[in-house]
């Protein structure tokens, strides 16, 4: 037994010497991707995908930014084959610029420690937690029906309604993940105004509660093929003292389809959500 161990440990040592010494024998582990071909899966530039644009093929300069595709009307189109990956999010982690009340910064200062986060239950996420869930979020605009449609990839495979038809919110609204939103277009910015939320989500990544009095408008402006600047207004007089909000860019990741996730499928929530707590009761009821 021990000289088979001694033998596995030597000849693991000769290979990575041999690749070592021999550059094109690394290379040949590493075939180059095919830019122009559909990727399902894990898209570029994360999960060892080959990255792109600054950085990659040794430092050079990003290329110039490229006009958005327009409809034959003019006005941006929102439609591309391919997903939107958010970053930071609004607001970041909850600095000094959120204006909490009292109960709410607690909850917050909580979260950061006890990450107790329903998305990571496969739950939906709202407002701008949507395109911070894994693998981002496509967006489909049928014009023809007067409606948005924002799928997700990561969590639960929900997907998000835009009524863009000119109707109104309705009365006696019962509250959902991503609550009633209706929208209209200013230029070249959709804008997005939403309520009717429950309280059973996260609206970001772990600082900023809400209530079900929450009110968000949001901005979606295509500035150029690859990005879109959000902006967002959050309103929640249960949980701040004024309205807030800021910025983010979604990022393009183009040929990327959408593709199975199973939420459940090596799900560690249960080990890895126990923040300062050492160990959760799972006997009792889950509260968000």
């Amino acid at each position: 037994m021990h000289n088979r161990t001694f033998l596995s440990v030597a000849a693991a040592g000769l290979l990575m010497a041999v690749l070592a010494g021999n550059p094109s024998a690394q290379q040949a582990q590493a075939p180059a991707p095919n830019q122009g071909s559909v990727q399902v899966g894990v898209p570029n530039g994360r999960g060892g995908a080959p990255a792109r644009g600054r950085g990659a093929g040794g430092g050079r300069a990003a290329a110039a930014p490229i006009p958005p595709p327009r409809l034959a009307s003019g006005r941006v189109q929102l439609n591309e084959k391919g997903v939107w990956i958010g970053g930071g999010g609004v607001g970041g982690r909850g600095g000094p610029e959120v204006p909490y009340q009292p109960w709410a910064k607690a909850v917050s200062e909580d979260r950061r420690v006890n990450e107790l986060e329903p998305h990571t239950r496969c739950k939906a996420s709202g407002m701008q937690r949507q395109f911070l869930t894994p693998y981002g979020a496509e967006i489909l605009e049928l014009p023809e029906i007067q409606r948005v449609f924002i799928f997700d990839i990561g969590g639960p495979h929900t997907f998000r309604t835009i009524y863009t038809d000119g109707r109104k919110h309705p009365k006696d609204l019962q509250p959902t993940y991503y609550g009633h939103s209706i929208g209209w277009w200013e230029g070249d910015t959709l804008v997005v105004d939403t309520i009717g939320y429950n309280e059973s989500f996260w609206i970001d990544r772990g600082a900023a509660p809400h209530t079900d009095q929450l009110h968000t408008v949001e901005k979606f402006t295509r500035t150029d093929k690859n990005q879109i600047r959000y902006d967002a207004t959050i309103d929640d007089p249960g949980a701040y003292t004024k309205p807030w909000g800021g910025t983010m860019n979604l990022r393009l990741e183009a040929n990327t389809e959408l593709f199975e996730y199973v939420c459940q499928q090596q799900n560690f929530a249960h080990e890895l959500m126990v923040g300062a707590l050492g160990h959760v009761d799972r006997t009792a009821q889950t509260v968000p």
